[in-house]
């Protein structure tokens, strides 16, 4: 699409140089793709892994929006669907970024000085996808308030879990009369919209190739479980072996 080739406020969406594990303390790892790839999921079993893996370093699971008191609030005026109830672009934009700001500040930074490893259920990668492209708005803008929001640390690696927007639906739709639960309001989102953040989700992972790992979300959870776990060991040396008291 012309503006994953042409657009320089693409780039200018995910700017910085990730963050080295050996130049900075913690290890920042995120879960991105599209609603229904199965990130909460390898979010869970990652989290046991590294429980047993590193037992002495600080270790938590965060979700975006949300992870804090102001960001889950501000995770349920996002998927609210009463009628009449409307949230125009550039509030989803700022609601995002309000979330990711207090996000950082309370919870991610502290964990990250102090050597621990997150995981976060998406991040600014999010926001640059769905509200950059998905939603049309300026990237360039989109750049600047991600850039605010989250402050210098990027992920120090990011799984992208990578799923046809067919498939995702259909996947969603099978959880939503599994649950009994009516959809969200992202889970209404027409096919085109999915298509255009699978999209740009892959224009971005190719962006960063030293940050992003891509993986196919059709495979059976065990098999990219075990696809992530050996990224990751691959990645940060000595990980199994952590044993700090």
């Amino acid at each position: 699409m012309p503006f994953l080739l042409c657009s320089g406020n693409f780039l200018l969406s995910s700017r910085g140089t990730p963050a080295s594990p050996l130049m900075e303390p913690g290890i920042f790892i995120t879960f991105e793709g599209s609603e229904g790839c199965g990130k909460s999921t390898q979010v869970e079993r990652l989290s046991v892994r590294l429980a047993v893996a590193a037992p002495g370093r600080p270790l938590l699971t965060l979700r975006e929006p949300g992870g804090t008191a102001l960001g889950e609030e501000i995770r349920r005026l996002l998927k609210l669907t009463a009628p009449g109830w409307t949230v125009l672009p550039e509030a989803e934009l700022l609601l995002f970024a309000a979330s990711r700001a207090q996000l950082v500040r309370e919870t991610i930074a502290p964990t990250l000085a102090a050597d621990g490893i997150i995981l976060c259920d998406r991040f600014l990668d999010s926001t640059t996808v769905y509200q950059g492209i998905g939603r049309r708005l300026e990237l360039a803008e989109v750049a600047a308030i991600n850039e605010f929001a989250a402050g210098p640390r990027r992920p120090d690696i990011t799984f992208l879990l990578d799923l046809p927007s067919a498939d995702a639906l259909e996947r969603l739709h099978r959880r939503s009369l599994w649950a009994n639960l009516p959809p969200d309001r992202m889970e209404l989102e027409l096919p085109a919209f999915y298509e255009q953040v699978r999209t740009g989700y892959l224009a971005l992972a190719a962006l960063h190739p030293e940050r992003f790992v891509t993986l196919n979300a059709a495979l059976a959870p065990d098999e990219l479980e075990r696809q992530i776990w050996t990224h990751l060991t691959r990645r940060f040396h000595g990980l199994c072996s952590d044993r700090r008291p």
